[in-house]
């Protein structure tokens, strides 16, 4: 047991961090562009919205037979932790452009100081802060309840969150920029793995399957797929140095 908890906190603190790195990028576009109001009061707002979904819709869980809510939450946590797999390899090989916070808050800021001539300047710096911080925090939510509801550790799963989002916020108070130098490619890589993990060990049981080791075989499957993982991406890394070398010639 005090594997599952400390894999669901560490899931969980992991997935909220870069999820809410993410959004205090834009939060701090917004507050030096246009001011503090518009940004607490977007984020704000977004956070209060956020409350009333968990408050509407988690008690609901509860009605659900167990081995339904393992085997969807398993199911969906496999097709997110393989996303965020693909897009890390993607990323790490050179396919995709690594995510990069100084370049979306340059962006950010850009389009907000263009829409300083209109009047309803604050009002669209507020939504922006607003949808950042939804859009982000419903991801968080779905990453709290699917890797804590599933063994009733949902308050484990939330202080794992709320830890992530203390950590991001002190440290963007202090250093009044865009948190650059966070490792996120690395982060999601990581938590890829451990969602992944999660997802194949609920749907086991969801379907009935009783794993060797009980809990201990989430370690046993989060080893497997980090071989997998790591021996595609440095395939994939040869076979583009590869492709670069003749495409060279």
């Amino acid at each position: 047991m005090t594997a599952t908890i400390f894999s669901t906190v560490t899931a969980a603190f992991l997935a909220s961090f870069v999820e809410v790195v993410e959004a205090f990028t834009i939060v701090l576009a917004v507050s030096l562009t246009r001011g503090w109001r518009p940004a607490v009061v977007g984020a704000g707002l977004a956070l209060l919205l956020l409350i009333a979904l968990v408050l509407v819709f988690g008690p609901l869980l509860a009605l659900i037979p167990i081995a339904y809510v393992q085997f969807v939450v398993g199911v969906l946590l496999i097709l997110f932790g393989m996303r965020w797999l693909r897009k890390a390899i993607l990323r790490s090989v050179g396919v995709i452009a690594l995510h990069d916070e100084d370049k979306a808050f340059a962006a950010e800021t850009a389009t907000l100081t263009q829409q300083g001539g209109d009047r309803r300047a604050n009002y669209l710096a507020g939504l922006a802060a607003f949808k950042a911080v939804l859009l982000e925090g419903i991801e968080v939510i779905f990453i709290v309840i699917a890797v804590g509801t599933t063994r009733g550790l949902t308050l484990y799963a939330g202080l794992g969150a709320l830890a992530a989002v203390v950590v991001v916020m002190a440290l963007g108070m202090a250093l009044h920029r865009p948190l650059s130098k966070v490792p996120e490619n690395t982060l999601k890589f990581v938590v890829g793995l451990m969602l992944t993990s999660f997802g194949v060990f609920w749907t086991g049981e969801g379907l009935g399957a009783e794993w060797p080791g009980a809990d201990l075989a989430l370690l046993a499957i989060f080893a497997v797929f980090a071989i997998a993982a790591w021996a595609i991406l440095q395939t994939a890394r040869r076979t583009r140095l590869t492709v670069t070398e003749k495409a060279a010639q």
